[in-house]
């Protein structure tokens, strides 16, 4: 194993630089051939979010991962990475497994215990799976890191009442405005986030809810399942001024809502404000329009400020997660030790068992007619004289297995015994 991790987060990077540096879901399985095409490179894993962009890899034993991985980051977003580098973190080895069953147990999420970010994990390695990109041990750090969010989530308190970053936009709206039932709200795009938002408006007695999509079909599926109003996309300006909040969630490349579009709506509002929420990477809204009276825009790195109330208990039930993150990246490096050793000492049990055959064979005759409970005797003798021998070695093998040092050890020990490739 030779894992490798860059990232970027909301810790480290603002909305700005998230979004050059986004990888769209529809672009996920080119961008994945791409890097699994690379020489040195044997599995990859992409996970892009509104929070983060990360880049996995599983390299040759002896490939140096980094640079590789800094070749792929210029290459697929054609630009030179050198302004980006104080907001890039990288993980290598057991650091990147650790890394993984935290991020899919929500411990490195902008809201501690938001449930998405396990969906998003599954489906990102789904679509890694689909493309070929993986299927060794890398695949099965995947598999394990879904295994301990599911176990977080069952044995903690951390996702108790969670605040995904949808019901944030909507506990911000809520401060703006006092009640939201008098309230209209304008929903844009029908994508997960949306559909959360909407839930959560309607708890909160939103008084209508309009929903708009680029696939209508889509809108008026999610519209209906609030008892709201599915709009085409290409009528949104001919309704913004109804909306009094606006959360806005599509896949755009561009900004959907310009300031002058704004301009108009509030004109025909006679100046009643309306709120924006803009929980898209790329952002839908550009932040212009917050120069405008009565129009207020809040990204998403706006939206951390709303769960500050629930920040204590929430790390309280964080300290038993990370207890279990820690308990099953031990668990992990020892199975992956484990696999890693396990030609070697076959490899070096079987030579000296050869030895040891070849020997018995050579000394049959010095001992003499011994009856087959003696010669079962002398048999039994001589593998304990061989397991003493290799308890020493083995115990190395798999204490050094998963450590940067591990190579030189395998290979120092395997040449002791002779053992080849």
């Amino acid at each position: 194993m030779n894992f490798i991790l860059a990232g970027i987060n909301h810790r480290t990077a603002p909305v700005e630089v998230r979004e050059r540096m986004n990888i769209s879901e529809a672009r996920l399985a080119s961008a994945l051939s791409d890097l699994t095409s690379r020489e040195g490179i044997e599995e990859g894993l992409i996970l892009s979010t509104c929070n983060r962009v990360e880049v996995i890899a599983n390299a040759e034993p002896a490939a140096d991962a980094e640079p590789l991985i800094r070749r792929f980051l210029a290459d697929y977003h054609h630009c030179n990475l050198a302004p980006y580098e104080n907001h890039l973190y990288w993980h290598r080895q057991e650091s990147v497994v650790e890394h993984l069953f935290r991020v899919a147990s929500s411990l490195d999420s902008m809201i501690l215990g938001e449930p998405q970010i396990l969906g998003q994990v599954k489906q990102a390695s789904a679509i890694a799976r689909e493309t070929g990109a993986l299927g060794g041990e890398l695949n099965e750090v995947v598999s394990h890191a879904l295994a301990v969010g599911r176990r977080v989530r069952r044995e903690t308190a951390v996702g108790s009442a969670a605040i995904s970053v949808a019901y944030a936009a909507v506990e911000l709206a809520r401060k703006i405005f006092g009640s939201l039932e008098d309230k209209t709200v304008f929903v844009l795009g029908a994508g997960k986030m949306s559909e959360l938002a909407a839930r959560h408006l309607a708890s909160s007695g939103a008084r209508s809810i309009l929903v708009t999509n680029r696939t209508y079909e889509r809108a008026r599926e999610l519209a209906e399942a609030f008892q709201g109003e599915a709009i085409r996309f290409d009528q949104i300006f001919h309704v913004l001024d109804k909306a009094d909040i606006v959360i806005s969630s599509t896949g755009s490349p561009h900004f959907l809502i310009h300031k002058e579009q704004v301009e108009r709506a509030l004109a025909t509002r006679k100046n009643r404000p309306i709120f924006f929420v803009d929980v898209a990477v790329p952002r839908d809204i550009d932040p212009t329009v917050n120069d405008l009276d009565n129009a207020f825009v809040y990204d998403i790195d706006d939206l951390g400020q709303v769960v500050d109330a629930n920040k204590k208990q929430r790390e309280r039930e964080a300290a038993w997660a990370e207890e279990i993150v820690r308990q099953e990246t031990q668990k992990m490096m020892r199975r992956l030790a484990s696999r890693e050793v396990a030609p070697t000492i076959v490899a070096i049990e079987k030579r000296l068992n050869v030895i040891r055959e070849k020997e018995m064979e050579r000394f049959r005759g010095r001992l003499g007619a011994l009856a087959p409970a003696e010669l079962d005797a002398v048999d039994g003798l001589t593998r304990s004289i061989l397991n003493k021998i290799l308890h020493g070695p083995i115990t190395e093998l798999k204490s050094a297995a998963g450590h940067a040092e591990r190579g030189t050890i395998i290979q120092t020990i395997r040449k002791i015994f002779g053992v080849t490739e």
